[in-house]
């Protein structure tokens, strides 16, 4: 069990950056700033954790199309080992098209559903891992990979519909959970961040709620604790951020490391992620990371 692993769609990101503002119909408006890079969920997370020197391995959709080409090879390229579970014809990834423009940014997005896929192959391919990023579906994968041994972490994106009862079977399998303060507060229709953790921890022994630019706070053993974020980090583009934060977080999970220092590993990731346009442009290497959470040691606040 010396590999990490995650279930997700894989998004292939086109970045217009520098758009001095959105063409109107029927207008176009050039822009000297283009990226085309892996976007958000678990792949972009795999990323972001093989980069810092642990086998990671994706298991995703591809097909034959040159955007599916396109992704396996910036998963070869970090060292990422991806898996196929799709067994259709059209374009099998997300693509999203975002025009970056000095106030905001807008997305024009395709996603494919033309097949459901089969939770064995999920199951498959994700065993024998030490750790697995969760997807809301399947529980019964993750149930099984857990009595097996793996650790199980959830992270989610917001929906206006989450709720804590939809939530909570996933939540009960899940070793750790890792919401934003949005996403914390939503499923607990509460607007305090601290009482969002304690009700939370009615599922988890151990509770995550990130605080965006403001740090991380953690719950555990009816006691808080606060991980503060990373000051020297310039943000250009907060895309990615989260993704990164689970990188490094489970970066700490494989190393055995306590709670409190994988968030602070989930900081430094997620803080350096934001310097660059992209979901993995801007990342650390194993050798950066470990420096910089020595040095950032006393981000780690007790009895908070």
């Amino acid at each position: 069990m010396n590999f990490a692993a995650g279930y997700g769609k894989t998004n292939v990101d086109l970045l217009f950056d520098k758009m001095p503002r959105l063409p109107e119909e029927g207008e176009e408006i050039y822009t000297d700033r283009f990226s085309l890079c892996i976007g958000g969920g678990v792949p972009g997370t795999m990323i972001t954790l093989s980069r810092l020197g642990v086998p990671s391995k994706t298991v995703t959709e591809l097909s034959d199309d040159m955007f599916s080409r396109f992704a396996k090879e910036e998963f070869h390229k970090a060292g990422v080992e991806p898996v196929n579970v799709f067994k259709g014809k059209n374009i099998a990834v997300n693509i999203t098209a975002a025009a970056i423009t000095p106030n905001d940014r807008t997305f024009v997005s395709y996603g494919n559903e033309e097949n459901a896929v089969d939770g064995e192959d999920v199951y498959n391919a994700l065993k024998g891992a030490k750790a697995v990023a969760m997807h809301t579906g399947f529980p019964e994968v993750y149930e099984r990979l857990k009595n097996e041994g793996t650790t199980v972490i959830l992270d989610t994106g917001f929906y206006d519909d989450m709720t804590i009862e939809g939530y909570e079977r996933i939540l009960t399998i899940a070793d750790y959970f890792l919401p934003n303060r949005t996403e914390a507060l939503k499923l607990t229709k509460t607007d305090d961040p601290r009482e969002a953790a304690r009700i939370l921890s009615k599922y988890l022994d151990t509770v995550i709620v990130k605080l965006d630019k403001d740090g991380c706070l953690i719950y555990k053993d009816g006691k808080y604790t606060f991980v503060g974020s990373i000051d020297e980090f310039v943000r250009v583009d907060s895309t990615g951020a989260g993704d990164a934060f689970f990188a490094g977080f489970m970066y700490g999970i494989m190393k055995g490391e306590p709670v409190e220092k994988c968030v602070l590993y989930g900081n430094l990731t997620g803080g350096k992620c934001v310097t660059a346009v992209g979901c993995t442009t801007a990342y650390l290497t194993e050798e950066e990371l470990l420096s910089m959470a020595e040095k950032y040691k006393d981000k780690i606040v007790y009895n908070y």
